[in-house]
């Protein structure tokens, strides 16, 4: 994809890791429209099945509009009808500002850190 400007623009680096049976999906870069479906794939897929307990490194995610919020929003959703859950982790301050305003920090428990969210 690129930019108005004929700038190449990086899509969504996406890393998993699983601790302890918990998965960690851990992102960088920005959240936005373009890269919403590759972002709701990574949330929701497992092999087969919807991961049952996740925890989201949002430490390298510098932007996020409401697309994000959206696809947080289905992950939630899913896990918890899996009998599961959701948890974000390391939000940046103008990412963790924008979990806030929609009161999305209200639904998804919202960590400083990774290991927090990994705490029972």
């Amino acid at each position: 994809m690129t930019d108005p400007h004929g700038a190449a623009r990086p899509g969504l680096p996406i890393d998993h890791t699983t601790v302890d049976g918990i998965r960690v999906v851990t992102l960088r870069g920005e959240i936005d429209h373009a890269v919403t479906e590759k972002l709701t794939e990574a949330l929701l897929s497992y092999g087969s099945v919807t991961p049952q307990r996740t925890v989201v490194d949002l430490s390298g995610v510098t932007f996020m509009d409401s697309s994000g919020i959206n696809a947080l929003i289905a992950a939630h959703q899913g896990m918890s009808d899996a009998q599961g859950w959701l948890r974000i982790a390391g939000a940046q301050a103008s990412v963790l500002r924008v979990l806030e305003l929609v009161g999305l920090d209200q639904v998804i428990g919202c960590h400083p850190t990774v290991a927090q969210a990994l705490a029972p």
